[in-house]
Parts: C-alpha cells; structure tokens; sequence
C-alpha cells in the first residue's frame, strides 16, 4: 500500500465533501430565492489498478447535479405581473445584449423604459400581437421574439367593424305603401327606428339610424326593408330626407308561422360607416311577432381615441393593454420552452438557464399544449430548498470532512515514522 496513495485517497475525499458542503452552502443561501433549484453533489468512486500482493487506494469524484425539472412551491401575491409555471417549462427572458435564456423566478416589475424585467435583470420575452390577433411563433428557436414593453402611451382608437342588433318588429304593423326610407324622400315613411353608435377610423363616434319597414305580407311571409343612414346626414329637423342616401339596406323575410327569420332570408348587413371601414352587422336574433317595436340585444366593437391604463395577463400567457375607455388589445403573447432534460441544462448567474449538449435543444410552445405548464398569474415558485434536509447534508458531509482529514494525518503520521527510520 503506497502511503502517498492514501494521503491522495484522503485529499480526494476532503475535496469532494467540501464540493457538497458548496452546494449545500448555495441551497441554504438562496432558500428563499424565486424560482431557484437546489444543487447537489453526487460522488463516483475512482478504482485504481491493483498488484498481487497489496492494495492502490484510489478515490472519489464529486458531480454537480441541479434539481431543475422539480418544482417548488406556488405561493400567491398581490401583483399581478408575477407569474409562475404550474408544470414544465422555462419563460424566455433577455439579458438586454440579445442572450436569451431561460429562467422559472418570474417575478417581474416595469422598468424606467417599460420593459418587464426580472430581479436579476432579464427582461421578459414575448411575441408581439399584430392587429389581427395573429402571434408570428417559431417552434425551434426564438426568432420573432421581442422584450416585452408596456409604456405605450399614445392614444389607441380601434375603429368598428362587428355589430349586432337584435330587436322585434310589430307582425301585425300595416303595410307602408307610399316612398319607404330606401327612397330618401321629404314624404317617405316607415314602421319602426333605433339607432346605434360605431366609431370611425379616427375613433370618432357616428350615429347610425336604423329604419325597420313592413312592404310586403303573403300571410305566410312578411317582408321587411331594413335601411341604415348616416344620422348626421337628417334634415334641419331630424329625419327625412337626409343629405346622402342610405349607407346601407336590405330586405329580411320573416316566417309568419314562428316570427323567426325565414330560411332564404339574410341575416346580417354590411354597412358602410361614413370615414371609416365596413361592419358586418348581425340580424340573425330579429323576430316578428304581435308586441310593440323593441331591441332585445345591441352591440358594437370599436372604441374612442383612449391611452392606456394598465396591463393585465390571460392564463394563457397573453398580456393585454387595458384602456381608459374599458377597452383590451392583445399586445403580447408569453411563450414557454422546455427541453428534453431539463435537469442538464447549464445554471449560469441570475437563476437563470442555457441548453446544453446533453439537455437537448430547445422547444418553445404556449401555456397549457404540447405537454407545456400552465401560468398562474399573480403567483411566483418558490425554491424547492428544504432546509431541514440541507441541514442533514451539512452536518454529514462536516462529518465526513474529518474523517477523511484524519485519513490523511493518519497517513502522513506513518511516512513520518517511515523517513525517521532512515535516520
């Protein structure tokens, strides 16, 4: 037996417990730490090749080890930009120099600029919303992805381009048999009127009148010409004949059997709203029954020239802008990705991580599909340390820790005596 081989097998052992008493020491300090994951060392023995007749004490080798793939606690807040992962998954953030990575501490607060960022300094990831609702997403990489910014302050007008109104006309209304509002004359007439509000491309609010006119009764059927106009369009005195003709007209056909829309009847008409774009505006809930004239549903989207107020997460991942007028616009949606083995990615600083070689590449996806967690809105992970095992740990390796320093006084106490002999 080599007497430097069991000083070496001694040192071994010192080294590979001070390695865990580091992690240890790491778990410990970041107990409290949003999103961290412990680490832990795992020992390997190293063998060396042995003689005949006596024994080569090798040693032992110390890996780190991360507990990634194990989520912590979800715990509540009163923020609501604080979000978590119930489940797999890792949200996308930004050093600011173009480095994406991949992080589970999400609580985030707005910074000077607008931008969402994390305790450690990322900035949250996003896709950004076109006007159409539509996200650009790339399933391999992070191509499209934008840091996500909430300080738009200019105002927001969204013109109107869906509408509804739904209402009962009189089934027992006399025919009008003179000019109907389609002719736009001083004497034209009609059975029933309302009126609803849409915005303009600018935001501005236009008034529409809606005439409602019985022309036609087979007995089986009923017909009735629905006519739009531009309201601010009414002669001096309100009403007929209005400067323009109308901005739109149909004919609905009624059963007289049910009072519903017969079947070849329309149900919708598509307006056109003076400076602004078309709206299709559904009919299909109009009856004709034997009541008074009443609208039994009305409504328009759209909305005035508004800034925004606030911003507010979807469990889906998608961040809405919140207007002054109680309007919400889709700004961005938060994507989410995994790998194949989360617990071999890379921990680099600000409790945040990188793909490895042995994690696999990365996946990205949205909340909720493809095996990908939820988000909890107003909620942050808490580590997954427990200090009573961490505690455990420490005192174990404190432990070994000696016993292996007395291997190596043991040790160099016998080549002490051994070179004394040569004196």
């Amino acid at each position: 037996m080599s007497l430097f081989g069991v000083m070496r097998t001694g040192v071994s052992g010192m080294n590979a417990q001070s390695s865990k008493l580091g992690t240890v020491a790491d778990n410990i300090a970041n107990s409290s730490t949003t999103g961290y994951k412990r680490a832990a060392s795992e020992f390997s023995s190293q063998v060396l090749s042995q003689g005949s007749g006596s024994y080569n004490s090798g040693g032992v080798k110390a890996k780190t080890v991360y507990s990634i793939s194990e989520g912590g606690a979800i715990s509540y807040t009163t923020s609501s930009m604080d979000l978590a992962i119930d489940g797999a998954g890792f949200f996308l953030v930004d050093n600011g120099d173009g480095n994406t990575c991949m992080t589970r501490a999400g609580s985030f607060v707005v910074d000077s600029e607008g931008f969402l960022i994390n305790t450690a300094g990322y900035y949250l990831q996003g896709y950004p919303v076109d006007d159409n609702g539509n996200v650009a997403a790339v399933a391999n990489g992070t191509g499209g992805l934008e840091m996500v910014n909430v300080s738009q302050n200019q105002l927001e007008a969204v013109p109107t381009d869906e509408g509804l109104i739904w209402a009962n006309v009189p089934a027992d209304a006399a025919l009008v048999t003179g000019d109907t509002p389609g002719a736009n004359t001083a004497a034209s007439t009609y059975t029933s009127k309302s009126s609803i509000t849409a915005y303009d491309n600018l935001g501005g609010e236009v008034t529409l009148d809606i005439y409602y006119t019985k022309v036609a009764d087979t007995g089986t059927t009923s017909d009735w010409e629905v006519t739009v106009f531009d309201a601010s369009e009414a002669a001096a005195a309100g009403g007929f004949p209005y400067s323009a003709g109308p901005v739109s007209t149909t004919t609905l056909t009624f059963d007289s059997t049910n009072g519903d829309l017969a079947a070849a009847s329309p149900t919708s008409i598509t307006v056109n709203i003076p400076d602004g774009g078309t709206m299709d505006l559904d009919l299909s809930g109009m009856t004709a029954l034997k009541a008074d004239f009443s609208v039994t549903e009305v409504a328009t989207n759209g909305s005035s020239p508004s800034a925004m107020e606030t911003v507010e997460f979807s469990e889906n991942g998608m961040l809405y802008g919140v207007y002054e007028n109680g309007a919400r616009k889709a700004l961005y949606m938060i994507p989410i990705a995994n790998v194949a083995s989360p617990d071999q990615l890379t921990p680099i600083s600000g409790n945040v991580y990188q793909a490895s070689l042995n994690s696999g590449d990365m996946i990205v996806g949205f909340a909720g599909e493809g095996g990908m967690g939820n988000i909890e809105v107003g909620a942050l992970e808490a580590s997954n340390v427990d200090l009573a095992s961490e505690l455990t740990s420490m005192i174990e390796s404190q432990r070994t820790y000696t016993a292996n320093s007395k291997v190596f006084q043991a040790g160099s106490e016998l080549l002490e005596t051994l070179v004394n002999m040569a004196r």
